[in-house]
């Protein structure tokens, strides 16, 4: 498989649209936020992108989940799994295209992963303690030999979830596809990304992405649970709530954004003291 990997705003989509153009190959999303349905300003999905010369390139986990729903690491990899064994199936090349490190590596690493269902009860509880709170009890339950268990409150919280929960159940695990994959990165500079994302942002929000958070919110789907999704649903909830005036929104999800690019780079040079080769090119 080739995987194309990338910042937010580095332009990795079209690269990975060129190249499958080129080599018949189909697309694979990477990014934990595209797969939900109606989330598309805001995930930045983009879909004219997939047209080129006018070839439609196909794609797939990108709107399969309906939004309000917490889609999980555990169904990715098995979504994956089906999607890329029906393109080898028919003789084309799939392409792994995202910014999404964790579900990278879970499905090119071979993680296999445990079968747990989501708890919305535990989460309301394990939400009220301190980060440090959530490490110790942690510590409590499993050696902290993963780092990425403790780098968010969100991958925390769901570390807990997963421990609490093997210590009354059975726990069946996922089994992993083995495959080689070539990587690439798509590098911008900081300056670039950083004037891309302030361009895109605004962009976004004279197309309608406000709109977009206040129909979904119309829809039922409450907005803790947009909150959840972070950044742009997270900080346009917050506004749309009166938590947050239009400016200090624009704001602090511009700050959000430039610190999630950050961290996205962070993660794909801990996959190459990992031991992943990535090839990095600039576009």
């Amino acid at each position: 498989m080739i995987c194309i990997l990338g910042p937010t705003a580095s332009g990795k989509t079209k690269y990975a649209v060129r190249m499958a153009y080129g080599v018949g190959g189909e697309i694979i999303s990477a990014d934990s936020r595209q797969v939900y349905r109606g989330m598309d300003i805001g995930t930045g999905k983009d879909l004219s992108e997939y047209t080129i010369n006018g070839v439609d390139i196909p794609y797939h986990l990108i709107d399969i989940a309906d939004a309000g729903t917490k889609y999980n690491l555990f169904e990715y990899q098995r979504d994956f799994k089906k999607v890329y064994l029906d393109i080898v199936a028919r003789g084309r090349q799939p392409i792994l295209c995202g910014g999404t490190g964790m579900y990278i590596e879970a499905v090119t690493r071979g993680y296999s992963l445990p079968e747990v269902p989501p708890n919305p009860m535990l989460r309301e509880e394990l939400e009220k303690l301190s980060t440090d709170e959530l490490i110790l009890r942690l510590a409590s339950l499993k050696t902290l030999h993963n780092k990425t268990d403790t780098d968010s409150r969100k991958r925390l919280i769901r570390a807990l979830e997963i421990a609490l929960y093997q210590q009354e159940h059975t726990v069946d695990y996922s089994e992993a596809l083995q495959f080689n994959t070539r990587f690439i990165g798509i590098s911008v500079s900081r300056e670039v990304r950083v004037a891309r994302i302030d361009n895109r942002l605004k962009e976004r929000l004279d197309n309608g992405m406000v709109e977009e958070v206040k129909s979904l919110i119309e829809s039922g789907i409450a907005s803790e649970d947009l909150i959840y999704y972070g950044l742009e649903y997270k900080f346009l909830a917050l506004y749309l709530a009166g938590q947050l005036t239009y400016e200090q929104m624009v704001e602090q999800l511009a700050v959000a954004i430039h610190q999630f690019a950050k961290r996205q780079m962070t993660w794909f040079r801990g996959m190459e003291r990992r031991g992943i080769k990535i090839e990095w090119i600039e576009v």
